[in-house]
């Protein structure tokens, strides 16, 4: 199942740090970023999730949530928040349900090896719960300034 911007993204209930549930539904009323990272604690993880955290006060006045997500587990995923201060909560999806969903698992080669692994993504859902925008193949660079521009845009429109 593929998702399609203007469509309903389907429900979902995932663990996220702090050992709480979070359920897209339960955001309804909100606009979400939900981004996807390769691994906790490299690199490229750091940077961007530390773009978000430098920007969450602007995505706060745009009504937006933040959610990384990544197939680490709980407590690596606690670590991460912990380390890098993110304010914001990641989710652990090590059955990859929630990477299902958004189809981001992708045959991805290193050092010459394939491998199945998390393509950095990144999508945008409206108050409805309706899929507004989403960027594929992320590079870091910039990319949380064009999120937040969108999430302010779509808020724009309310």
């Amino acid at each position: 199942m593929s998702l399609e911007i203007g469509k309903p993204v389907p429900d979902f209930t995932a663990i996220a740090t702090g050992d709480r549930q979070v359920s897209l539904s339960e955001l309804r009323g909100r606009q979400v970023v939900i981004y996807f990272y390769p691994r906790a604690s490299t690199p490229g993880c750091t940077i961007e999730g530390g773009d978000f955290r430098d920007n969450k006060a602007a995505f706060d006045a745009a009504n937006t949530v933040i959610l990384g997500v990544s197939r680490d587990g709980l407590k690596a995923q606690q670590n991460f928040k912990d380390k890098q201060a993110f304010n914001f909560d990641l989710i652990s999806d090590k059955d990859e349900s929630v990477c299902q969903l958004f189809d981001v698992i992708k045959l991805k080669k290193l050092y010459g090896k394939e491998h199945l692994g998390i393509e950095r993504s990144t999508f945008l859902i409206d108050r409805e719960g309706k899929l507004a925008r989403e960027w594929r193949k992320v590079k870091v660079k910039g990319h949380v300034e064009e999120v937040l521009e969108a999430a302010q845009a779509l808020h724009g429109d309310a």
